[in-house]
């Protein structure tokens, strides 16, 4: 071979993400590339992708390949940057207290977390020690290198070092196993990788807080001490994320419901809500709001036992999903479950009498308590609990009607989302789960009809690979919310396996029995979370309509009292939920409270206000102050405060 067709030979051809296309040496590494591409690239670069895996910059390139050059405003460059972090956490860590153990430290929303092996306790002012000694790493700019050993010698290597827990962790590794390890400084570690060039890529963090884990989740090991830090890729960013959490504060639902006298929960009932007065009205406001919104959408309304038997659930196979995290009882030798989900009882509704395909699509909807035995940990105020109801709907149709029924709830569902002041709204499609019910040529055809109906409903969507129910794919509606968090509420889903497996079926047209597809949708998902959701959105200032109070009708004087009396008796026979405070505190006093009650609308009325049968009227989140004749305040307070239709 001539050494014109060796050079020829040894010569790769790039693809970039343009489609362009470029010759580099065999063995070029990402780093070369990028320096190619441009000298703000190569600084810019974290890791390589080529051919869809990511890789460390320095590694060669060795045939043709599509590459991507990943940088820190990549996602997955984002998440570098986060699990460079972590062992940069690590690596202070035993740099101050050397006694202490690393254990595992994976990347996680928003940030990372770090457990430690170490007797003593980390306080808050060992965390600001920490962070200002990560600063001082990321300022050396550490080069990071990975290195590979059998698995043998890794386990080793850590039992030298005296860490026991990482010799555990690689030893648990099928033998002959080459082991992945990263090298910073005098720190290395155990990492499939891959990571940035070096430490000084890490600067927008903080950590967060240190909590109690047990040595791999079990609560027979070892307690560790985790610690949390946050990142992100530029300063700018972080603030805003540290802002956003100052907000989320101010605007927890737990707070506010305790302020404004929503809710409680208590350990006697873990998980359960106890709805006070002016929660139970916020509650059957929105709950009559839905029901008004599904009656005229051609939905009926049933309702059915919170009890039933094993077998039923067996036969829909929600048992053998679910029945760990179902509350169970025995009675007269029969096992019986509360219920998690409605589907298989509406079914039982479906299933009496004889349906016609001229009875389809038939809407049911059910406000539906259910029950779910969540984990004492997992539960967070009113967001998650162990006893909810769902605005749970279930349409029975034919594959024909597939389509437009999706379409038709969707539209129903932005309105509503509309109404309740949520205008940002992402879509994900989730398909097959590896552990599934139902045939592959099922769920080809569940799929397909899904896939037909969001794009005919003309909505943009993300796929959400492996996430769909064990008997059928589903769309997520995703909200965000005032200060940018994330809400997966909304769902429907496309079912042919439960109608099969509870024998569900309708005459056709051409009189023989077929089987019809089941629709599992919901808008809001459970009451109680969507609640939370409403009251952390609005921070307890919700628009007139949904508002417990609506007005409160406050006396400057208690020369007033009858006047004040009349004016709230006017209001309550418009509609307008009002109280009446008629106490000897101040006016001022009063107006103060009741904005820390979150009342929309203050009505001063003193002795003036009396004589000319007007009020004083002072909104929520304002100094500002109007009067108003009563008639007017009486016909502006009932436009303001209708219900959306």
């Amino acid at each position: 071979m001539s050494q014109a067709s060796a050079e020829k030979l040894a010569e790769i051809v790039i693809t970039l993400p343009d489609g362009s296309k470029r010759e580099y040496p065999a063995g070029a590494s990402g780093a070369d590339v990028a320096l190619s591409i441009g000298a703000g690239l190569a600084k810019a670069a974290l890791a390589i992708e080529v051919n869809g895996e990511l890789q460390d910059l320095d590694q060669a390139i060795n045939t043709n390949a599509n590459v991507r050059i990943i940088t820190g405003k990549d996602a997955e460059g984002l998440e570098i940057i986060r699990h460079d972090t972590a062992h940069i956490l690590a690596e202070a860590v035993q740099e101050l207290y050397a006694d202490t153990q690393i254990t595992i430290g994976p990347v996680i929303e928003n940030g990372f977390y770090y457990d430690f092996a170490r007797k003593t306790p980390f306080t808050p002012e060992d965390l600001v020690k920490i962070e200002k000694r990560m600063q001082e790493i990321v300022a050396r700019d550490e080069k990071i290198v990975r290195k590979v050993m059998p698995r043998d010698e890794a386990v080793a290597f850590f039992k030298n070092k005296g860490e026991h827990y990482k010799a555990e962790i690689i030893a648990a590794i099928p033998a002959g196993q080459d082991i992945s390890l990263y090298e910073q400084g005098n720190f290395i570690d155990l990492c499939r990788g891959p990571h940035a060039p070096s430490t000084g890529k890490a600067k927008a963090f903080k950590l967060m807080k240190v909590a109690g884990a047990y040595w791999r989740g079990d609560s027979k090991n070892e307690m560790l001490q985790r610690i949390y830090g946050t990142v992100w890729h530029n300063e700018k960013d972080l603030n805003q994320y540290l802002t956003m959490l100052d907000e989320a504060e101010k605007r927890d639902h737990r707070k506010l419901g305790r302020e404004m006298e929503l809710f409680h929960i208590q350990e006697e009932a873990t998980g359960q809500v106890f709805w006070h007065k002016n929660g139970w009205t916020l509650y059957r406001t929105l709950e009559n709001y839905i029901r008004a919104k599904l009656q005229k959408s051609g939905y009926f309304e049933v309702k059915t036992p919170i009890l039933a038997d094993r077998v039923l659930w067996e036969k829909s196979g929600h048992w053998e999903k679910f029945h760990e995290n179902m509350f169970i009882t025995q009675s007269e030798e029969k096992t019986l479950a509360i219920k998690p989900m409605n589907c298989p009882c509406h079914v039982q509704i479906f299933n009496q009498g004889i349906k016609s395909y001229r009875d389809l699509p038939l809407r049911m909807a059910e406000f539906g308590m259910c029950h779910r035995n969540e984990p004492s940990g997992a539960l967070h105020g009113i967001m998650r609990v162990r006893g909810f109801t769902q605005d749970d709907a279930h349409i029975f149709c034919t594959e024909d009607q597939i389509s437009s029924e999706t379409v038709a709830f969707c539209n129903l569902l932005k309105e509503v989302y509309k109404d309740l002041g949520f205008n940002d709204v992402i879509v994900k499609f989730s398909d097959r789960p590896e552990k599934r019910a139902g045939t592959d040529a099922t769920w080809d055809k569940a799929e397909g009809a899904l896939r037909e109906a969001v794009e005919a409903a003309g909505l943009e969507y993300t796929m959400n690979p492996g996430e769909g129910a064990f008997y059928g794919p589903k769309l997520e509606f995703t909200l965000r919310d005032a200060i940018g968090r994330d809400w997966q509420c909304g769902t429907i889903q496309v079912d042919f396996v439960l109608p099969e497996r509870l024998d569900a079926t309708y005459i056709g047209a051409d009189g023989a029995k077929h089987r019809p597809v089941m629709l599992h949708r919901a808008i809001l998902g459970a009451f109680e979370r969507f609640i939370g959701i409403l009251i952390e959105q609005y921070a307890g200032r919700f628009p007139l309509w949904l508002a417990p109070v609506q007005v409160a009708v406050a006396t400057v004087t208690n020369d007033a009292d009858a006047y004040a009396e009349e004016v709230r008796k006017i209001l309550e026979k418009q509609g307008i939920r009002a109280i009446l405070d008629n106490s000897s505190d101040k006016i001022s006093y009063k107006v103060r409270q009741h904005s820390l009650n979150k009342i929309p609308v203050i009505l001063a009325i003193g002795k003036k206000e009396m004589e000319e049968r007007k009020v004083s009227v002072r909104r929520l989140g304002s100094d500002a102050q109007e009067v108003l004749a009563l008639d007017e305040l009486v016909s502006k307070m009932v436009d303001e405060a209708k219900v959306p239709s």
